[in-house]
């Protein structure tokens, strides 16, 4: 008896179609995803035991006191609102989004009012905060409103 060797073809897997589903699938992500332009401000957080002197005239000074009436260069504001914080560091500024901003909080204050007057200065265009802390016996100075 002779027996007949079969021939085995070696078996493949055919990655065209797993290539087509992997081009498929980058298409998609890249065509879905959004792009976010997030503000960023830079910030320059107070350090202890230090004294360190900016140059009062060319800066703005946002003070947040315990009971959340901001005031912006010595002028409290009418209300708390971001709109009113917008427009008092437009006039302040006259323009020059190159000035420092310094926040001085009082350690009472509320994260909101905070966080608002963060978020109105990166709204307003400026780049450079600075958070700055206040000696017990030296209080606010407040004059007039916007």
């Amino acid at each position: 008896m002779k027996f007949k060797r079969r021939i085995q073809e070696e078996p493949s897997i055919n990655l065209t179609p797993l290539i087509d589903v992997v081009f498929l699938l980058l298409i998609f992500f890249m065509v879905t995803t959004t792009f976010n332009r997030e503000t960023r401000l830079q910030v320059n957080l107070p350090k202890a035991q230090t004294e360190t002197k900016i140059n009062e005239s060319a800066r703005l000074e946002i003070v947040i006191p315990r009971e959340g009436l901001i005031s912006l260069n010595g002028q409290t504001l009418v209300n708390g609102r971001i709109e009113t914080l917008l427009r008092g560091l437009e006039l302040e500024s006259e323009g020059n989004l190159d000035m420092p901003v310094i926040i001085i909080a009082d350690s009472e204050a509320t994260h909101q009012s905070v966080v608002l007057a963060m978020d109105a200065i990166g709204q307003a265009g400026f780049d450079r905060l600075s958070i700055a802390t206040q000696d017990p016996e030296q209080p606010a100075t407040q004059d007039a409103c916007y």
